[in-house]
């Protein structure tokens, strides 16, 4: 009896000492300074060869940069993903680390494990108030190079049809337009899947109008391109069209020489409406991935926005158009999390 006691104890604390050690070993992993490879994935937005070539200097930003936070870092593999959703499920797996995604794919894996730490920006705009009559009192709209932001929005803008006048006088006279003054337009929208030119004012109008989206309209034209949209607005042939903000900068060249127009466009055209804010592309990293702790999301949103910040880095964020980043939180994409929900339930 007194033998089986002892064996007993000394098996229970065999296994305890397992156990500990066990322990140790997983708080030791998390939380070590040390990385022996650090996997950077990038989607697909162009061809593999031309991402791996301009961003291959992004392995020794890292690590340098890394070094300065605190980190040590062996090897940064840098790739590319076979698609948006490969490398979302990677980053859901925990095979890779650090992944480049636009905010829709984002969305469709942040609940399983990818978790946003920063957004792309680009420069700002001297207008972003959500009351369309500032656009219209702050004519033209132009670029702000001391401004950095992390998205942007769409802007119903109306044209120098009589109709687009008239909506255009009505909002500047600081009355609001009636969905029956909207449905008397002919509009001009993108595909179904353009943010700034279908989704998002179509979920202006579901916000506004009790419900309503484009295809409640009794008339709007699908543009092929941004292009032929403003084409049809200078030449009458629709009153309003949806479009990034802002679009015009664009086409103020155009609009009184080749698009026929004798005023410039910031004088014939005004904005009637203008959406909530489209979230700019993420760094996301995977929460379950071994080497992920909060210190160390922390130090890799340090490193990224000073990488940025250097000339040698703006050439690299430079492939997905990105200028800067900015701290990020899961919360910043609700909006996309509603505009996925609304292109869902609007394909079925």
């Amino acid at each position: 009896m007194k033998k089986a006691l002892t064996f007993l104890l000394a098996s229970l604390l065999a296994a305890t000492s397992v156990f500990a050690q066990g322990q140790a070993e997983t708080t030791s992993a998390a939380s070590s300074k040390h990385i022996d490879t650090l996997k950077v994935y990038f989607v697909p937005s162009r061809e593999p060869d031309e991402i791996i070539t301009q961003t291959a200097p992004l392995a020794g930003l890292l690590k340098e940069t890394l070094a300065g936070e605190g980190y040590t870092v062996d090897k940064v593999d840098i790739a590319v993903g076979t698609s948006y959703e490969a490398v979302g499920v990677a980053l859901t797996a925990g095979t890779i680390d650090i992944g480049f995604i636009p905010a829709s794919t984002y969305i469709q894996y942040s609940k399983m494990g990818a978790d946003v730490i920063l957004t792309a920006t680009r420069a700002g705009l001297s207008n972003d108030s959500e009351n369309p009559i500032d656009w219209n009192n702050n004519k033209p709209t132009v670029g702000d190079p001391n401004s950095q932001v992390g998205y942007y929005r769409a802007l119903i803008i109306a044209g120098p049809s009589a109709k687009g006048k008239e909506l255009a006088k009505k909002v500047n006279a600081g009355q609001k337009l009636t969905w029956d003054d909207l449905n008397s337009a002919k509009w001009a929208i993108m595909s179904a899947t353009s943010s700034a030119g279908y989704v998002y004012p179509t979920m202006w109008l579901q916000k506004y109008y009790d419900g309503k989206t484009v295809l409640d309209l009794n008339t709007a034209v699908q543009c092929d391109s941004y292009g032929s949209g403003f084409a049809r607005l200078a030449s009458e042939q629709v009153d309003i069209i949806c479009a990034y903000a802002d679009a015009r900068r664009d086409y103020d060249k155009k609009w009184d020489t080749t698009l026929g127009r004798t005023k410039s466009i910031w004088d014939e055209t005004d904005v009637i409406g203008v959406t909530d804010k489209i979230m700019n592309d993420t760094i996301s990293v995977s929460d379950n991935s071994p080497i992920m702790t909060p210190d160390f999301k922390a130090a890799l949103q340090d490193a990224f926005i000073k990488i940025a910040q250097t000339d040698a880095g703006k050439k690299v964020i430079a492939i997905y158009s990105h200028q800067g980043y900015v701290k990020a939180k899961d919360s910043d994409y609700d909006n996309t999390r509603k505009a996925n929900a609304l292109m869902k339930s609007m394909s079925k």
